[in-house]
């Protein structure tokens, strides 16, 4: 998997995707209108929009909506969800090469995509297409790495099944750092929201095999179900675990 190309790299995993990947709180995106001024008309460009999770966020607050994605699969998943939606454009293209016009956006997002982009290229990309003054906002769900217990058996279970792609995501936050330093003009603006979902067995399944360092076994009597399910079965109360998140919304200039 670690060798996959990023584009591609979901491919296998869409309907978990879909399902299971959990949605951005509207605490976080009340923050993005408080820098950036209401988004009602406004025409923004999600890259990397995956399968439109945060695309419908933005046409619910009223925007109209650039939905930017190389991969096949899910771009499909996206139209599938919001192409009838009047100020909903799907677009087959990468984030450094996104084919919009010139000065054409007034805000660009990037949800739990920038980590794929190569930065130089995207940064030259998003300032050709954003017009005077636009900014850029790049977003991520940040599973809880406190000592809570749900959260410490969780990253156990992701260290004995998961690929050796897991324990470089797990430094991830260094890393981003490091690479989007550079993006923006300045330093960006960070602001933080707290997030949970919160699921049943199959939703925990789901959500761990959306993920592109887990492996996803052709049977279901691979031991991993059976660990999935012990996992579970320690800390669900009424059928149901939350997962916490920290929201992590950056914003900034890229001119």
């Amino acid at each position: 998997m670690s060798k996959l190309d990023p584009k591609e790299r979901f491919s296998d995993r869409v309907a978990d995707y879909v399902k299971y990947r959990p949605s951005y709180p509207a605490s976080l995106l009340d923050i993005l209108e408080e820098e950036v001024g209401s988004l009602e008309g406004r025409c923004v460009a999600d890259l990397g929009s995956g399968t439109g999770i945060m695309a419908r966020l933005l046409l619910d607050r009223g925007a109209h909506v650039f939905a930017v994605e190389p991969n096949d699969a899910m771009r499909r998943a996206a139209e599938q969800a919001s192409s009838e939606h009047p100020r909903f454009q799907s677009i087959a293209a990468s984030a450094e090469r996104t084919t919009l016009e010139p000065d054409s956006v007034d805000v660009i997002t990037a949800a739990q995509a920038f980590h794929w982009f190569e930065p130089t290229e995207a940064r030259e990309e998003c300032a050709r297409i954003l017009r005077p003054g636009g900014e850029v906002a790049l977003i991520w769900n940040s599973r809880d790495e406190t000592d809570a217990p749900f959260s410490l058996a969780y990253d156990a279970f992701l260290q004995r099944w998961a690929s050796d792609g897991y324990r470089s995501a797990s430094r991830k936050w260094d890393v981003e750092k490091d690479r989007f330093g550079g993006f923006f003009s300045d330093a960006p603006k960070e602001h933080t929201a707290q997030n949970i979902q919160k699921v049943d067995l199959p939703g925990l399944t789901g959500r761990l095999f959306s993920t592109s360092y887990m492996p996803k076994p052709e049977s279901t009597e691979h031991p991993v179900y059976d660990a999935i399910r012990v996992l579970f079965d320690a800390f669900q109360k009424d059928g149901f675990v939350d997962i916490l998140y920290t929201t992590r919304l950056y914003i900034g200039s890229v001119h």
